[in-house]
């Protein structure tokens, strides 16, 4: 009885210590406005953040700060502390448009898929900063007393996650704004519902 309490105790301990960060998430709207779903879907184009030289109906964004510790260890350089900041930003739509009967429930549950695809982006972002906890807690670079070669180490493998979840984020996209995808649908059924 006694051990199973100590290896419950030290489970949670270690799972508490792998969650001891949260992300922040904010949500940045911008207004829309129309009175029919062609309307409104125009105001998003016309509105909606802008990535390269398009607009978007909505977007996740985020910015990752870390407060790292390196230790020499013999002539090795460790990490032994990174913990992140996270803050995502999910941009979205923000009817300032007072709708009826259909549109109404049209527009929430256009708006509530749009959200919803957008928090998985946000939680590929989470997968990835877990990622590079996991990988860099711990790592270790021979040879670096001064602790500089460990740093362009942590760089290449921190592109090599990033390019990881930039690609994910946009296989994700493509299957759902595809014909007959998920927001390829959502825009369909509050545009043009038939």
């Amino acid at each position: 009885m006694r051990m199973t309490s100590f290896l419950i105790g030290l489970f949670l301990a270690t799972g508490a210590m792998a969650q001891d960060w949260q992300a922040v998430e904010r949500v940045e709207p911008y207004s829309v406005q129309g009175t029919t779903g062609l309307e409104i879907y125009r105001s998003i184009g016309e509105r909606g953040p802008k990535l390269g030289v398009a607009r978007v109906i909505a977007h996740t964004g985020f910015k990752l700060t870390w407060t790292r510790e390196y230790e020499r260890q013999g002539n090795a350089c460790v990490i032994t502390v990174n913990k992140p900041k996270l803050i995502i930003t999910y941009t979205l739509p923000q009817l300032k448009t007072k709708l009826s009967e259909p549109l109404k429930s049209r527009w929430d549950t256009f708006i509530a898929g749009v959200t919803a695809h957008e928090k998985i982006h946000g939680d590929f972002i989470k997968d990835m900063v877990k990622e590079i906890e996991a990988m860099s807690v711990g790592m270790r670079v021979e040879d670096d007393p001064a602790c500089k070669k460990i740093r362009p180490a942590l760089q290449a493998r921190l592109g090599e996650l990033s390019q990881a979840q930039r690609a994910r984020s946009r296989d994700f996209d493509k299957v759902e704004m595809s014909e007959g995808g998920n927001v390829h649908q959502l825009i369909l059924q509050f545009v043009d519902p038939r």
